[in-house]
């Protein structure tokens, strides 16, 4: 007769299960993404996971670590497939390498491996090149490129033009990169407000503009929307960092929006241009570089969502989820310390000792 301890729990526990789980909530977001953005996407997703699980081998090699278990634990996979997603998709082969190489061998195995890194990796290898790369890692193709070529009498990318683009740079005969890149919605929306455009007139101006967000963009984050609920309803993740980020970023938008809505868009417009549903689902609750205390991710992922607004509003780089995730991966320590549940009994104690 053999009896099993408690807690009895039904949540995933196993790093190799939540990585598969999560790879699998990624599915109707790179759906959609390829759908409106071409075979880029995928070829990216492929090349980062080639990259990274070749850089995890050799990082575990080099530091004389069994290297079979820790590939089977998808990390990297999951790693690589978020850092795919956040570049565009003709970024050229080499700087995935460098930023896929980055992540692993210096965001996560310098400091010990999975388990030990302060920081996102997929985001800190993100920034590395956008701050390295600022014109690459920001020129997207539009929203349903094929269409488009197809409207102007232009050969559509095909999966070897995609292929051949990100292997040699190479267009197809007839294209040049004026006709196949673009602004992103947010990037669009930031520069014409600097301009003194009003937002009534620039929603008016471009056929960028959806519905709340930018074109194709808002169906993309409805993807990964049904994703992020998916971990939900898999207890994978905890509703609190991902109800706070979106709630952050609602209510520092809200509020401006109402003080002047022809200066500060829409607050769905933050939703449904950029990475905020991937970021708040996908990204800030990594396990290992986010809050682990309820309290503390509650605070953590609030202060992500009001950063974003502020950078996004302010600063120099449209949409600001990497930015705002890894400065509050710095702050993850001390929110950790100063949001710790009271032990039980603590306070009857206190008062024996009075």
């Amino acid at each position: 007769m053999s009896f099993v301890s408690s807690p009895h729990s039904a949540r995933v526990n196993r790093v190799d299960q939540v990585m598969l789980q999560v790879s699998l909530a990624l599915v109707p977001g790179t759906l959609v993404m390829v759908w409106f953005f071409g075979w880029g996407v995928l070829i990216n997703m492929a090349l980062a996971t080639v990259f990274a699980v070749i850089a995890e081998a050799l990082a575990l090699l080099l530091r004389r670590r069994p290297v079979l278990p820790a590939i089977k634990d998808y990390s990297a996979v999951v790693t690589a497939l978020l850092f795919a997603l956040t570049i565009p998709p003709t970024l050229p082969w080499w700087m995935t390498l460098i930023g896929i190489l980055f992540a692993i061998l210096i965001v996560k195995q310098l400091y010990g491996g999975i388990g030990y890194n302060p920081f996102n990796p997929a985001m800190a290898g993100y920034v590395f090149l956008l701050i390295s790369y600022p014109v690459a890692t920001t020129s997207w193709l539009p929203p349903d490129v094929s269409a488009l070529l197809e409207a102007r009498d232009l050969s559509t990318l095909s999966l070897i033009d995609s292929a051949r683009l990100v292997f040699t740079g190479a267009l197809p005969e007839g294209l040049s990169w004026d006709a196949i890149t673009a602004a992103t919605p947010l990037d669009e929306m930031r520069t014409l407000l600097d301009q003194g455009q009003r937002i009534d007139e620039i929603r008016a101006s471009s056929p960028l503009w959806g519905v709340f967000g930018g074109r194709g963009w808002e169906w993309v984050a409805a993807g990964f929307l049904l994703g992020g609920i998916y971990l939900l309803r898999q207890h994978v993740i905890t509703w609190h960092i991902p109800v706070a980020v979106l709630g952050g970023l609602l209510s520092a938008s809200a509020l401006f929006w109402l003080l002047d809505p022809q200066l500060y868009p829409f607050p769905a417009f933050h939703l449904f241009s950029g990475g905020a549903i991937l970021g708040a689902f996908f990204i800030a609750t990594d396990p290992v570089s986010a809050s682990t205390t309820r309290r503390g991710q509650l605070i953590y992922g609030a202060a992500i969502g009001v950063i974003i607004f502020a950078i996004r509003t302010w600063g120099g780089y449209p949409d600001a989820v990497a930015f705002a995730v890894l400065l509050m991966n710095i702050a993850v320590p001390t929110i950790d310390q100063y949001s710790q549940p009271r032990v039980f009994g603590q306070r009857r104690s206190a008062r024996k000792k009075a």
